[in-house]
């Protein structure tokens, strides 16, 4: 009896404590610690920074992302570039924030464990210019968690950023850009 009791306070307990299928199907998935990278490779100098501060929000409901981060999280590997990234490139101060709107056009079933391979489509803003985007890339669900990974690209005359002609062969015009986004239900 008291064997029988326990089991079912343990089943309970664990069953409350996993999200639902429906909930997955139905829910809002968050992170305020996506990762986003960018590079740019000339055969003059690399120049990476890296932002772990990203915000990411998935309603699972209607496939809708949208995802925010403030330009001035990113970090250089020295100070120097991170102080020419907001101040002459970027212009931090006017233009604080990049976002992305959109809808994952392809969405799997929310419900089922397992990576796939996934787009969505939106508006794209960075440095105040706003662009329609289809990104693609992989979703991996598992563990109640929902896992968004992908690699793309921006030019950099797309969003009117202008690099001056002294460091003009120092800075790729198309910026390689990889982001990871580890969001949990909300």
């Amino acid at each position: 009896m008291k064997l029988h009791l326990l089991c079912m306070v343990f089943v309970t307990l664990l069953g409350s404590a996993l999200p639902s299928r429906k909930l997955m199907a139905q829910g809002m998935f968050t992170t305020s610690a996506g990762n986003t990278k960018f590079s740019s490779e000339t055969p003059l100098e690399n120049v990476n920074a890296e932002n772990k501060k990203c915000q990411a929000i998935l309603n699972t409901a209607n496939s809708e992302l949208a995802i925010r981060m403030n330009m001035r999280e990113f970090v250089f590997p020295n100070k120097l570039m991170q102080e020419h990234f907001n101040e002459n490139y970027i212009e931090s101060s006017k233009y604080p924030t990049a976002t992305f709107s959109g809808k994952v056009t392809n969405p799997p079933d929310y419900t089922k464990d397992g990576e796939y391979d996934v787009s969505a489509t939106g508006k794209f803003t960075v440095h105040g210019v706003t662009k329609e985007r289809t990104i693609k890339g992989k979703m991996n669900i598992a563990g109640g968690k929902i896992t968004i990974n992908s690699d793309f690209e921006v030019p950099l005359t797309d969003h009117k950023i202008e690099v001056p002609q002294v460091v003009f062969v120092k800075i790729a015009q198309v910026i390689s850009v990889k982001a990871q986004y580890v969001l949990a239900p909300r």
